[in-house]
């Protein structure tokens, strides 16, 4: 369901702030398909800012945007900070003109600059809900959660007052997956071996330096073992691998527009960890090894500790990811039928899979109690 035709509707409005990254705009694209799934008749409006990737993502998708100034905040004391206050005071008056525009009966937020006014020009006006992916909560999302009337997280021990643990919200295109249905178009695809157990190797949109070294150069202990290889390495990057005559092919690509086919091609994954990345992973069972980003906050590693905890995943720290280790760890579990249905399992078992729903439910549930 798309927001095409949504002026004549009578239903509540929704509006969703989560622009800036995909990190952000995927979850709430997916709540917004879901809570038209469950109120056809409502309205939402996404929030955002003419530099963010909302700019495009969020029309393609069928959804008016609204824009609104950002609101970043500086990482250090400068004359930025100085300057906050003012840019906070009309980003908050721009906003607030917009809801009441739109006729918003609830806010969700979640995180990032987009969110931090929405919650200030909805707090005492209408119902504020929060939603945050990460392991670690970033600023918008602590101010808002103070005032909101519910709260949604990931995973467990986010530090938010009252939170709930729903998990992310998916699109249904994820989430309905049918990766055995899909197999056969997927390797076709891509040029992949039919039949040989294949590992999807991937850094996120820009691929990682360290994750193609490693990788590739086990490429002849992957030939060896008869395993194929889709790797990601990045549209920056470049990856030369020989050939092996006879061996399932080492397929390697800059960027996958076709995540839904790179997941149905394959029997595990090497990737980083970002909160998304672990919850698509996850929701189409796919066993995976963890090579948590070396640099920030150390969230990366907690997104995906539930998953390893469950036994659907293995972590292996930046630094330690060589030729070696990826021989040694990787090459055994993609030889072994059995353990790979386990941790895939496992996988899947850990996750949230009905996430979408159950924060529509939320947020439809708050403008209900408000207007009791």
């Amino acid at each position: 369901m798309t927001g095409g035709s949504q002026a004549a509707r009578k239903g509540p409005c929704v509006v969703i702030a989560g622009g800036g990254t995909a990190g952000h705009i995927e979850p709430a694209l997916a709540l917004a398909d879901a809570v038209m799934r469950l109120r056809p008749d409502a309205r939402v409006v996404a929030l955002g800012t003419e530099r963010g990737l909302e700019k495009t993502i969020i029309p393609a998708r069928g959804y008016p945007l609204e824009f609104i100034p950002p609101v970043p905040m500086p990482r250090k004391p400068n004359v930025d900070l100085l300057k906050l206050p003012l840019k906070v005071r009309s980003a908050i008056k721009q906003t607030r003109e917009v809801l009441d525009r739109v006729g918003a009966d609830v806010v969700v937020g979640f995180g990032g600059y987009v969110a931090l006014p929405a919650y200030l020009a909805a707090r005492g006006r209408i119902p504020i809900v929060v939603h945050d992916s990460n392991a670690r909560v970033g600023l918008a999302n602590k101010v808002g959660a103070r005032f909101a009337d519910r709260v949604a997280v990931a995973v467990p021990d986010s530090g938010l007052p009252n939170a709930e643990v729903v998990g992310i919200p998916l699109r249904e295109s994820i989430i309905n997956l049918d990766r055995a249905a899909l197999r056969a178009q997927a390797r076709e695809f891509f040029g992949l071996d039919p039949h040989a157990p294949t590992l999807l190797v991937f850094g996120g949109s820009q691929g990682a330096r360290s994750i193609n070294n490693a990788v590739s150069g086990a490429a002849r202990a992957f030939a060896d073992a008869g395993i194929g290889v889709l790797h990601a390495h990045g549209p920056k990057n470049s990856l030369v691998v020989q050939e092996v005559p006879g061996a399932p092919k080492y397929v390697s690509v800059p960027y996958l527009e076709r995540m839904d086919l790179a997941y149905a091609a394959a029997d595990a994954a090497l990737c980083r960890c970002g909160a998304m990345t672990v919850a698509e992973v996850s929701a189409v069972g796919l066993p995976a090894v963890y090579v948590p980003l070396p640099i920030g906050n150390g969230e990366q590693a907690l997104n995906a500790q539930p998953v390893v905890d469950a036994g659907g995943a293995i972590m292996v720290p930046d630094a330690e990811l060589t030729t070696e280790a990826v021989t040694e760890l990787v090459v055994p579990m993609l030889a072994d039928p059995a353990r790979l249905a386990a941790m895939g399992t496992a996988a899947q078992g850990s996750g949230h899979r009905e996430a979408a729903d159950v924060l529509a439910r939320m947020v439809l549930d708050a403008i209900d109690k408000r207007s009791q």
